[in-house]
């Protein structure tokens, strides 16, 4: 087995094993923003580079091993950064995650995470097999299946890993800047002493939008699908 092979693996269980030995999730919550609202805004304002740089690795770090509360890390960064800054940040974070638990799936670890998303890669394996690019982009613009199985299906189903990043990053974008104008007003919420109900963040409007663009991603399938069907026409010399 090449180092190549098992790096990914060794690199994968150190992650996992430092965000359980310190129970990271129990931080990721709104009350430990609001608790630390000020300490935080200092920060950022005073290492602009070195904030950006952390929220980038802590995002991708928490896409790659699967941790709950990627929602809460999005409204931060539109918090901390603004709704542009934090929903570039964001892309750049998931996107980062989202490679990496790829090629660990492409690596030695690939049969432990087919065996745990056996089902969804089941259920998703039509879609990829006729148009990977199109059906990854529908299925980030309109999330239908957990995002860490989808991370994993394009591997496990032979996806090309830039194909991969390209529909990852554009797919996340609208959803990741409503998250991000979500959380740039937090800070009146908080000040109001608010609940947030993060229910709220998906109008029926805006909901409706995000599966009209997922559609849209559909098209060359549909196209496809329709050329397929059409009866084809003989001509012959007259």
């Amino acid at each position: 087995m090449t180092v190549q092979r098992v790096l990914p693996i060794a690199v994968l269980a150190a992650l996992v094993g430092v965000a359980y030995w310190f129970r990271v999730d129990q931080y990721l919550t709104l009350d430990t923003l609001r608790d630390n609202r000020a300490a935080l805004l200092a920060f950022v304002e005073e290492n602009k580079l070195i904030a950006a740089l952390s929220f980038v690795s802590a995002y991708a770090a928490a896409v790659a091993v699967s941790l709950p509360g990627a929602v809460i890390l999005t409204l931060a960064g539109g918090f901390l950064f603004g709704v542009v800054g934090g929903a570039a940040l964001t892309v750049i974070g998931a996107t980062i995650g989202a490679a990496a638990l790829f090629l660990i799936a492409r690596s030695a670890f690939g049969d432990v995470l087919r065996a745990k998303a056996g089902p969804f890669v089941a259920r998703m394996a039509d879609g990829f097999q006729e148009n990977a690019f199109s059906y990854l982009l529908f299925l980030r613009l309109v999330p239908a299946f957990p995002f860490w199985a989808v991370n994993l299906a394009p591997a496990l189903l032979g996806m090309r890993f830039v194909p991969f990043v390209t529909a990852t990053a554009i797919g996340i974008i609208p959803g990741t800047t409503v998250y991000s104008a979500f959380g740039a007003g937090l800070g009146q919420v908080f000040d109001a002493g608010g609940e947030v109900n993060l229910a709220d963040i998906f109008s029926p409007p805006l909901v409706a939008g995000l599966i009209g663009l997922g559609v849209l991603s559909l098209l060359p399938i549909l196209l496809k699908r329709w050329k397929a069907g059409r009866p084809t026409v003989h001509t012959s010399d007259s």
